[in-house]
Order: C-alpha cells, then sequence, then structure tokens
C-alpha cells in the first residue's frame, strides 16, 4: 500500500521511486494526513494547469500555506486567478518575452563573465553553484526586473535564507518566514524611496506601482510581497539546474563531448536536464469544484498537488523516461509548469543555462565533479544540490 507524505524521510530522500508507484497504482492520490490529493502523471497536471475554473491558486500554492499553513498567503502574481492575474501578467509580460531576453543577451553575458572572474577564472577548483550560478541568477533577476545591482548580494541571502530547512521542522522555518518579511520590507522601502525621488524606469517596479485591479492600485506592501515573488523567481531555481547540469554531463561524459564540440546543442541538453532534475518538487492549487479523476472524486476546498518531476518522468509521455538523453527534445515538459501560471521568466533562465555552460564546457570541458564533497538539499518543496564542487582541469 503507498503511503505518500512529501515531508516523509523516504520522500525527500528519494522521490522517484514512489512517485513511479502513483503514477501507475494511485494517479489522483489521497494524502490523508493533510486531506489533500496529489496528481502525478503528465497528461493530468497538463490539463489541471489550463483549468482555472476547478483550480484555484487564490489560497496559496505551497505546502506552508496549504498544509503546515505557517504562511500566511499574501499578494503575489502567482497567488492569484483571473481576472486579477490576468491584468497583472498582461502588463508585465512584455519584460518576459524571447525579443525582450535576446535583447538583453549582452549584458547577461557580462553578468556571467563577471561572475566567472570573479568565482571561476585563476582557481583549480571552485563550487559552481554557490561562486558561479548563484551570483549569476540573482543579478540577472535584478536587470530584469528594475531592482538596485548593488543589493544582489544581499537579495541573494534572503533568498536562500527562505528556503532554509530544520531537521525536524516540517516545511518552512521561522527565519524563512522572517526573511520573506525582511524581503517584503526591502522591496517596499525601495517602493516609497523610489517613488520620493520620481524615479521612473519602465521597469517591472514601475508596471506594479501603476497597475490597477478592480479599480485601486496595490500598497507599498502589497507591491513589495509582488516583487518579491519575482526575485525569489528569478534567483533560486536557477542555481539548482545549472548544478544538476553540471553533474549530468559529467555522469555522462559523451554527452558532455558532444556540447563541448556542438554548442549549438546546449540549449537542448539543458532542456534535458530540467526535465529529469526539476528542482521543485510540487505546486498546489486548492479545488473550486468537486473534480473526478480515475475513479476518485476530490472535493471542493481541499488542496491538490501537482507532482511536476513525477510528471517529467511519465512514461505515457517520455520513452524510457529514467535516461538522461540530450537529443530527446521533447515538445513538451513541465519544469516551468503550464497554462496561467507558466513560469513568467522561462525565457531568461533558459538564456543564464545557455550562455554558463557555454562558458564552462569552452573553457574546462573535462571538469571533474568532487562527488565526495556534494551535498544535497533535503527539503519537502525542492531537491538538488545545495553545492557543486568541481576541480576545473583534471
Amino acid at each position: 500500500m503507498i503511503d505518500y507524505d512529501p515531508f516523509s524521510e523516504e520522500v525527500i530522500r528519494d522521490p522517484y521511486p514512489i512517485y513511479a508507484r502513483l503514477r501507475e497504482e494511485a494517479p489522483c492520490y489521497h494524502l490523508k494526513k493533510w486531506d489533500c490529493y496529489a496528481l502525478s502523471r503528465f497528461e493530468d497536471i497538463w490539463n489541471a494547469s489550463m483549468d482555472a475554473e476547478n483550480y484555484s491558486a487564490a489560497q496559496g500554492t505551497t505546502a506552508s500555506h496549504l498544509l503546515t499553513r505557517v504562511q500566511p498567503v499574501t499578494p503575489m502574481i502567482n497567488l492569484m486567478d483571473p481576472p486579477q492575474h490576468t491584468v497583472l501578467r498582461s502588463r508585465i509580460s512584455r519584460f518576459f518575452t524571447p525579443g525582450t531576453v535576446r535583447r538583453l543577451e549582452p549584458q547577461i553575458r557580462q553578468i556571467v563573465d563577471e561572475a566567472w572572474a570573479e568565482g571561476v577564472e585563476g582557481r583549480e577548483e571552485t563550487d559552481l553553484f554557490n561562486d558561479f550560478a548563484a551570483k549569476v541568477s540573482v543579478k540577472v533577476a535584478c536587470l530584469a526586473n528594475g531592482f538596485p545591482m548593488e543589493d544582489a548580494s544581499e537579495l541573494n541571502r534572503l533568498v536562500w535564507r527562505f528556503f532554509a530547512r530544520e531537521e525536524g521542522v516540517e516545511g518552512i522555518t521561522e527565519d524563512g518566514i522572517a526573511a520573506m518579511m525582511e524581503m517584503t520590507a526591502y522591496f517596499a522601502d525601495l517602493i516609497k524611496r523610489r517613488r520620493a525621488a520620481g524615479i521612473e524606469d519602465g521597469s517591472v517596479v514601475d508596471v506594479v506601482l501603476g497597475v490597477e485591479i478592480d479599480g485601486r492600485r496595490f500598497t507599498d506592501e502589497e507591491a513589495g510581497s509582488h516583487l518579491s515573488m519575482f526575485l525569489i523567481g528569478g534567483a533560486e531555481t536557477f542555481p539548482k539546474v545549472f548544478s544538476s547540469a553540471v553533474h549530468r554531463l559529467w555522469e555522462h561524459p559523451e554527452q558532455r563531448a558532444e556540447c563541448a564540440a556542438d554548442p549549438g546543442l546546449v540549449p537542448d541538453a539543458f532542456q534535458e536536464v530540467l526535465r529529469y532534475d526539476m528542482p521543485t518538487q510540487f505546486l498546489m492549487r486548492t479545488l473550486v469544484n468537486d473534480v473526478t479523476l480515475h475513479g476518485v472524486t476530490m472535493r471542493a476546498g481541499r488542496p491538490v498537488m501537482f507532482l511536476y518531476p513525477s510528471a517529467n518522468r511519465d512514461p505515457r509521455e517520455f520513452p524510457d523516461p529514467d535516461r538522461f538523453d540530450i537529443h530527446r527534445c521533447p515538445p513538451r515538459i513541465l519544469s516551468f509548469g503550464h497554462g496561467i501560471h507558466a513560469c513568467i521568466g522561462q525565457h531568461f533562465a533558459k538564456m543564464e543555462g545557455k550562455v554558463c555552460l557555454e562558458k564552462l564546457l569552452g573553457a574546462f570541458p573535462e571538469y571533474e565533479v568532487k562527488a565526495e564533497e556534494l551535498r544535497r538539499i533535503r527539503t519537502e518543496f525542492v531537491q538538488g544540490w545545495e553545492s557543486m564542487p568541481v576541480r576545473l582541469a583534471p
């Protein structure tokens, strides 16, 4: 009998065996402890992600919102339903289009070059997570959103405090909640200072300040909460995915050699890493109406978990899904979500992956991962590496 709990040691240690069982034996699974449901198959999550009539994000999207209930639901774009969500997303989407990212590519490459010079160049060994990728991602988030670049290091510290976990604590810690409050306060203060100085640069910050929803603008605190989400979304996930790319390509030296010889393969390799090692284990919705799937009626008012990494290994969608293959090029994956809440910053993430992997493989195509020093993130919400120590030249 399956006993799935996202906080269990078995799942935190390695969720994929139980994901496989869920897909085959209980694709719509009821977690009795939390009185919620979990969807594990690709097609079910794909379809539910487009169904805003039955699945609402307004009551929260994380375990901290809907299971342990230790984090309050604050104004954030990912915690909005249509039509309010549609209004805000339509106003900011122009900052995140493929064309915008291409125009910013020279600045992104400069950020990568600076992080490389600071954390990699001239060293025999380095930590590509903390000394390189994390520095890139927070500065690209600042670039994309119009946040002060000089505050990038402090913002980075707040993000990682928010995601830190403590043994024996289910979900977000007290310090994590404090970090989120500090982040919101930082952005509320930034907004006040910009208004007082009469600064307008046409950035995401200005849009969040000026947009009217239901006939009113956001307060400084509400706007600060929204901007916190844009920072977290831009800064947190990329270092984990990049580190997984470093690790998987090291594990598959033939595929790494192909990418080093032909940089045109790098975007496909990064896409396969996104599928194979998606860090976010789930996001959640609340049922607006009763929904029946696979003979199970999920009751209105109860939370539903979308198990994205399980969906990305669903053999109904991906032949031989547990095989890492940079030539796979699937037509669709769920690593950026889908539907109205699909990750708005995904084109930035793909550009960062392309530029950072090209930089690494161009300089050190035969780097070695120091496997004995690897450290995994152990949380219910995200999986992956929290460091990626490498020897740059064998």
